[in-house]
């Protein structure tokens, strides 16, 4: 029974089991110690130490302390058998679906939005005001700090959550100060985009597969598709009433991407940045090279130098102006 009890201690680590519980804690500044209020007595200053390397707790209030078995004997008033099968059946509960989790992820951050004046002032500088169009994209926002307590009272392990990138190493929400766009595909969230509403945080996805395109399965029976880079870009555009839009998530094409654009007949709008580097016409041109030698026509639509689509429309444009640059797009 010893080595059966170390194994499942191994596999289920103290802090782990204390965060699905709601347990609030920081770090000491020792690395592996962690410090937070008594799950066991109340008390106003924080004396529950628990050393993750070692995995064992100590409370200087109470005076208890020992390993995961010791705790839960403690804070469910069972005797070390009824522990020890308490732990077996949680640890056999189906594992999450971390599709769920991305999409209980998903609708937090829509509910954050409104609550954050910053989040909607940055919204309308990057030209993002109607409500209507936003709640549709499913536009959030991630303020840090909140997210983990939310998915961990659901009963989501902080394992499972640093798993799919949505805590850090140190247990903390990895989106902070981030407008955040869930990316779909077959009407399910299989990741999560983090645009920084400051210079001094970066931009980023969770560390999973993107997927295809953005917004692909709106735009599939299109003849015609306008493709843009940002998802700001696509954002606008739909804001504004171009519906046959889908995004790359960057000027480089997946083989999942590049196929979807070739799987019939149409017509591919290039619509990338007009960079000062001319990086961005550069993968257009690339591009448009590619997607011809699979029978696909292109167009490049050119911008005003220096200009994106959504700072197109952010600096005054139009969906006229806008139409008129697809017309006079190059092929």
């Amino acid at each position: 029974m010893g080595e059966d009890v170390e194994k499942l201690k191994q596999r289920l680590p103290l802090l782990d089991y204390l965060r699905q519980q709601n347990w609030v804690a920081r770090t000491t500044g020792h690395g592996s110690e962690f410090v937070g209020l008594c799950p066991l007595h109340s008390e106003t200053r924080p004396s529950f130490y628990v050393n993750a390397r070692k995995n064992l707790f100590y409370c200087h209030g109470c005076g208890q302390g020992g390993d995961l078995l010791r705790f839960v004997q403690l804070s469910r008033q069972l005797s070390f058998r009824q522990s020890l099968a308490y732990l077996q059946q949680h640890e056999a509960a189906p594992p999450a679906d971390p599709v769920a989790v991305l999409e209980q992820a998903a609708a937090f951050y829509q509910q954050q939005l409104h609550r954050y004046p910053e989040a909607l002032f940055y919204l309308k500088q990057r030209g993002l005001y109607d409500p209507a169009a936003i709640q549709e994209l499913r536009i959030g926002y991630a303020p840090g700090g909140s997210l983990r307590r939310h998915l961990t009272v659901q009963g989501y392990s902080c394992a499972l959550l640093q798993h799919l990138g949505l805590l850090n190493s140190r247990g903390c929400d990895a989106f902070y100060r981030r407008i955040i766009f869930p990316c779909c595909q077959g009407g399910r969230v299989i990741n999560l985009y983090g645009r920084s509403i400051t210079a001094a945080v970066a931009h980023r996805f969770l560390p999973s597969p993107k997927g295809g395109l953005y917004a692909w399965e709106q735009v599939q029976q299109c003849p015609e598709v306008i493709l843009v880079e940002g998802l700001f870009d696509y954002a606008v555009l739909w804001q504004t009433g171009f519906r046959h839009v889908a995004c790359s998530l960057g000027t480089h094409l997946n083989t999942c991407q590049f196929r979807q654009l070739c799987d019939r007949p149409r017509t591919v709008y290039l619509t990338f940045d007009a960079d000062a580097n001319g990086s961005g016409q550069q993968a257009s041109q690339r591009l448009a090279q590619r997607l011809r030698t699979q029978g696909i026509a292109t167009r490049r639509v050119l911008l005003p130098e220096g200009h994106d689509p959504n700072s197109f429309f952010v600096q005054g444009g139009d969906a006229g102006q806008f139409q008129a640059l697809l017309e006079a797009a190059q092929s």
